[in-house]
């Protein structure tokens, strides 16, 4: 995998590094400054454009993926029936109402395990449309690549 990256320049570098599910751009912000020395707001929009093409893609291939599981096998179909019937019905009365703020906060914790890619997987399980899912997801990684840029940089100390 290092030998791929070698030979990219490096903004394709940062936009890769966020639009992978570990690294997204909690990671790829503070390598895009620290190692290679980008231009903040560069910095910014690349992390910010690789993290969201890769949620669309993610709820784009969740959609259908679990679409043709749906059609073309009856066990996926009910296990997955199962699942969002229990997953909605046990967490319906907390959201509603607030799925899309929910998950724009969500995506906007700048933490572990709570990006886009986290995200778009919540928003399918709870049955968000995807262009709301979309809309809040993208709102969620420009607050987090904010914090993240500032903290960075330098601007807000965390710690």
């Amino acid at each position: 995998m290092l030998n791929f990256f070698q030979n990219l320049s490096p903004e394709l570098i940062i936009a890769s590094l966020s639009a992978l599910p570990f690294t997204e751009l909690r990671g790829s912000i503070p390598i895009a400054l620290g190692v290679y020395k980008l231009p903040v707001v560069t910095a910014f929009f690349l992390a910010v454009l690789g993290n969201i093409a890769a949620a669309v893609l993610v709820l784009l291939g969740l959609e259908f993926f679990s679409g043709y599981l749906m059609r073309k096998f009856s066990l996926a179909n009910r296990f997955l029936n199962w699942l969002f019937k229990r997953t909605r019905e046990s967490h319906q009365k907390k959201f509603e109402g607030w799925k899309e703020l929910a998950l724009m906060l969500f995506v906007a914790v700048p933490l572990p395990l709570t990006g886009a890619w986290s995200g778009a997987l919540c928003s399918f399980i709870f049955g968000i449309p995807v262009k709301r899912a979309i809309i809040a997801i993208s709102l969620g990684v420009v607050i987090a690549g904010l914090l993240v840029t500032l903290i960075s940089y330098g601007a807000i100390n965390c710690c």
